[in-house]
């Protein structure tokens, strides 16, 4: 057997490169709404601070620092999936703007509450969040890889909030106090 010319391997190596794109159907698209569910809540301010927010004011006690969140990841999975069958729930955005105003206030005032009741706040608002993000589902992608994507990003984000909280009372209220704030400029930005 005669020995390959060194030419011929690195040709082969560099058509190799290019194999992918002659593939028509790579499966890019599931990837792309997973990736497209992971970034979605990082994109919009007032689901990035309404996330955190959660986590901050979880942090009440040893039963809501898990539950509530839950509750939330819970109820915005419901909340997409009513989006995804066509279901309308009425002022989406008002409901959300409104969410951070409140989740600030809370934080700000250190309101506690019963968990049972957090957790139903949290829910009530978390179903806007969620059929905001099945509406905006991108057509080609997989409503269960898109869901994990976003589900995932929500868990970080709470625990950004529950990782915030350890930097004090004080320095807790005042970021409650900024989320608020920014809540009221959500809402007359509408």
């Amino acid at each position: 057997m005669k020995p390959m010319k060194p030419a011929r391997p690195i040709a082969l190596a560099a058509l190799c490169l290019f194999a992918g794109t002659a593939s028509a159907h790579s499966g890019s698209h599931a990837l792309a709404g997973f990736a497209d569910g992971l970034t979605h809540p990082l994109q919009g301010l007032d689901h990035l601070l309404a996330m955190i927010a959660v986590g901050l004011w979880a942090q009440q006690g040893a039963r809501a620092r898990w539950a509530v969140p839950a509750a939330f990841v819970a109820a915005m999975g419901l909340g997409a999936a009513l989006a995804w069958m066509g279901a309308e729930l009425p002022q989406v955005e008002t409901a959300i703007a409104l969410s951070v105003l409140a989740l600030g206030l809370l934080i700000a005032t250190r309101r506690q509450w019963a968990v049972p009741a957090g957790m139903a706040a949290a829910a009530v608002f978390a179903l806007f969040h969620g059929h905001a993000h099945g509406l905006e589902m991108p057509q080609a992608a997989s409503p269960a890889l898109y869901a994990l994507g976003f589900v995932l990003a929500t868990g970080f984000l709470h625990g950004v909030g529950v990782a915030g909280s350890l930097a004090g009372r004080r320095a807790v209220q005042v970021a409650g106090a900024g989320i608020a704030t920014a809540g009221l400029a959500l809402i007359f930005a509408l």
